[in-house]
């Protein structure tokens, strides 16, 4: 019963992300970049950069861009591995992912761009948000440790740890770390070391962590979705949104 559950989520929340999202081209260098917007563009309201799991821009990268939409941001979901990069597989994401998280210059550029291409869209610039999942809640932590533009970030089931030889800086943007409790891909070690960062950072932080929940527990598509948590968890993004682009 809790599969064919799953299974008629899925296929409702694929459903839901055919409503439209136009298709914003911009460019890194000479590789092409294929970033989906909402439709609520020119009337400066606040924004949300929206970073996508490992396979790329995915039914639920563009739901969340939806469902922000109908919160009153202007939404934005970033291509970081660009055109003719989809992987096609669990292990080719994982390896295309990797790539992007040893060399986190160049994820932070990349996310760089489609806050840049973002703020063109006619958007309140003083108002901006990153949230991400899964690889692109590593995204949004990467966008705090570079201090991008942005007043906040969320990183939901992101990967938290970062290299060793990479030294604690003061971090800006507020943020919310929202952690399944049984991520197997994320050790004591990183999580302690997180927080050991982000208050050597004078960071304004919290993390939620939610019981019983595996790696991938907000996405609809996947066997380790827990509706009730992913429920919790998408009340606590509005919540911290709310509050730190409304002030």
């Amino acid at each position: 019963m809790k599969k064919l559950l799953i299974l008629a989520t899925s296929i409702l929340f694929c459903m839901n992300t055919q409503a439209q999202l136009k298709t914003v081209v911009y460019h890194d260098g000479t590789q092409k970049l294929n970033g989906l917007v909402t439709s609520n563009t020119g009337k400066k309201h606040p924004a949300v950069l929206v970073l996508p799991a490992w396979m790329g821009i995915d039914d639920e990268a563009k739901q969340a861009a939806l469902d922000l939409e109908k919160q009153g941001y202007v939404a934005f979901v970033a291509d970081i591995y660009g055109e003719g990069n989809i992987p096609k597989d669990n292990a080719a994401a994982g390896k295309l992912a990797s790539q992007y998280k040893n060399d986190y210059n160049a994820y932070q550029r990349r996310i760089a761009l489609a806050l840049e291409t973002l703020k063109q869209q006619g958007v309140n610039t003083e108002k901006i948000a990153v949230i991400g999942y899964c690889f692109g809640g590593t995204g949004a932590l990467e966008a705090a440790r570079a201090n991008l533009p942005v007043v906040s970030v969320v990183s939901i089931h992101g990967g938290l740890g970062k290299a060793g030889d990479r030294t604690n800086l003061a971090i800006h943007p507020k943020i919310l770390v929202e952690n399944p409790a049984e991520d197997k891909g994320v050790s004591q070690t990183d999580y302690n070391n997180l927080i050991k960062e982000m208050n050597e950072g004078s960071a304004d932080w919290q993390i939620v962590t939610y019981s019983h929940c595996g790696h991938t527990f907000t996405n609809p598509a996947s066997p380790e979705y827990n509706p009730i948590m992913a429920k919790r968890a998408w009340q606590h993004t509005l919540m911290f949104l709310k509050e730190t682009l409304s002030n």
